[in-house]
């Protein structure tokens, strides 16, 4: 009986998932279109009818990396109208997608993005501007109602934050996964939080 064909967003989709998946394995450097088309069981050339270049393969990868962060954080603002909870929601989708997706913080300090591949290095860096965008409005938010001080600037507060997110996933990354990623990073932010926070008279 012959194997039936999946249809082309389906068979996208699944080589998507696999080079995520591949980039977590075995890192991102090490993702060929070969060892792609064999992780998911089809021949190189079934492969490039779908993504004719290793470049429009990382690009779609890409897309759905920010398409899925997009909606965590879209999900995350729409949760409160308080801006320091809108803060935790924000990092909190961020832990958990990194959890999710641990080749992430690979991604970003890979040979593939940084030197190979312009196009998926600037797609990163959009994902990192969007994010500390977001951090940045609900960080003047929080001044403006007087919860965080106002001695330091929002943009400032948005590195801060953004740093914390990207530290504790390396170390959670380095560290073997040996603790839980959100339940540190939350920690951590608390403290940077009670820090940032408006002092009361």
């Amino acid at each position: 009986m012959p194997t039936m064909r999946k249809p082309a967003d389906l068979r996208k989709a699944e080589i998507v998932a696999k080079v995520i998946d591949l980039a977590d394995r075995i890192g991102p450097d090490r993702v060929t279109t070969g060892a792609v088309a064999k992780a998911v069981g089809v021949t190189q050339a079934a492969l490039f009818r779908h993504f004719p270049t290793k470049a429009d393969m990382w690009g779609a990868t890409a897309d759905h990396v920010a398409e899925t962060l997009s909606a965590a954080w879209a999900e995350a603002l729409a949760q409160s109208d308080d801006p320091v909870t809108r803060l935790k929601a924000l990092v909190t989708a961020q832990l958990d997608r990194i959890a999710a997706s641990p080749a992430l913080p690979m991604l970003l300090f890979s040979r593939e993005l940084n030197v190979e591949n312009a196009d998926l290095r600037a797609a990163f860096r959009n994902l990192l501007t969007a994010f500390h965008g977001h951090i940045v409005r609900e960080a003047d938010a929080a001044q403006h109602r007087h919860l965080l001080r106002d001695d330091v600037l929002a943009a400032d507060i948005a590195v801060l934050l953004s740093s914390l997110v990207q530290g504790v996933a390396i170390r959670w990354s380095l560290g073997a996964r040996g603790f839980p990623l959100r339940d540190e990073g939350l920690r951590l932010l608390d403290v940077q939080l009670h820090l940032l926070a408006a002092r009361k008279d």
